[in-house]
């Protein structure tokens, strides 16, 4: 569905939204516009914004797969060494899910050794939205099994573990493949920074409720890990952005996932 994505963004990216939604299923579109957010990042950055390609992208009901959007169009940002953000002025804040996108494609191209240099490395702003893209990854890396997503993690520095379960919550939240002896085992596994893994379950949940199709899998996540529907988790992730909504600064970024944090640790 990702490739599927990408290249219909491709081909259609001056009015991509008819193809993405005539070709891929409701429940996967979100894959799909991860993968045109990555074609339409990577053209806006080769023309310098000329083309448009984001903002096009998050017209009309692209606006439902926001957070996607900006996941993808930050997926070749590590490897291809690019610092360029997307600047989109609707969606300030999310700029930096971009880097959680060059997380993701950091482990994904790079693999486990990625993971754990990302890992190593001196702790900062970006380091930390990125290593949450790491452990996106990560679930899919390690098939879903949640005993190797915990081990790999207790491998990594120390200070990269919470961050890294962050990234494993919104992962399984929106991709799915765990049943209920799994959703156990994280459970266990990621009792000692479960703030930062229900912080990304939360994030899940409010990415699939944005787009309007919340399904099975996400509902089960949400209800287990959260104690409430995707909805009212989308409400929580809408109260702790708060008075951020407006700014485009990392720390700003960090605050609301720090935010979103001590608000689940208190309602969970």
């Amino acid at each position: 569905m990702f490739l599927t994505g990408f290249n219909t963004g491709a081909a259609h990216w001056r009015a991509p939204h008819d193809e993405l939604h005539a070709r891929v299923p409701e429940a996967e579109r979100g894959f799909a516009y991860e993968g045109a957010g990555m074609f339409a990042g990577l053209l806006d950055l080769a023309t310098a914004g000329r083309a448009g390609a984001l903002r096009r992208l998050l017209e009309g009901p692209g606006d439902g797969y926001v957070h996607l959007v900006h996941v993808g169009a930050g997926w070749l940002a590590t490897p291809l060494r690019v610092t360029a953000l997307p600047r989109l002025p609707a969606t300030p804040l999310l700029r930096w899910l971009a880097v959680d996108g060059s997380g993701f494609g950091e482990v994904y191209f790079g693999g486990l050794r990625a993971l754990h240099r990302r890992a190593a490395r001196r702790p900062g702003p970006l380091w930390e939205a990125q290593l949450a893209g790491c452990g996106r990854a990560l679930w899919f890396a390690e098939s879903a099994d949640p005993a190797g997503v915990a081990g790999v993690i207790d491998r990594a520095a120390a200070p990269a573990r919470p961050h890294l379960w962050a990234g494993v919550g919104l992962a399984v939240t929106y991709a799915g493949a765990a049943d209920e002896q799994a959703f156990d085992e994280l459970e266990r596994a990621a009792k000692p920074h479960y703030a930062h893994f229900a912080q990304g379950v939360v994030f899940g949940a409010s990415a699939r409720h944005r787009s309007g199709i919340v399904p099975p899998h996400t509902a089960r996540s949400a209800a287990r890990f959260l104690g409430v529907d995707a909805d009212e988790a989308a409400g929580w992730s809408e109260t702790a952005a708060h008075d951020l909504s407006d700014s485009d600064d990392i720390r700003s970024y960090l605050r609301w996932k720090a935010t979103l944090r001590a608000l689940v640790t208190a309602r969970c």
